[in-house]
């Protein structure tokens, strides 16, 4: 998902205080199992849908944010 304030991917809110990169990353793999084709709510940004958001999690987890 591309965060608006950054302009590049990232997985969530992975710099605030109260979060936990850990437990973002497992929630994400868990999402991962869904059809491609469904919906994600962001929170921020447009929608989006799992098919093109998952190429990114091994991006992520290296990246640590």
């Amino acid at each position: 998902m591309v965060n608006p304030r950054w302009g590049r991917q990232c997985p969530g809110a992975t710099r605030r205080s109260y979060s936990d990169f850990p437990t973002i990353i497992r929630s994400i793999r868990d999402r991962l199992l869904l059809p491609l084709e469904t919906v994600v709510r962001t929170g921020h940004g447009e929608l989006t849908t799992v098919g093109p958001e998952a190429p990114h999690l091994a991006e992520w987890i290296d990246r640590s944010y």
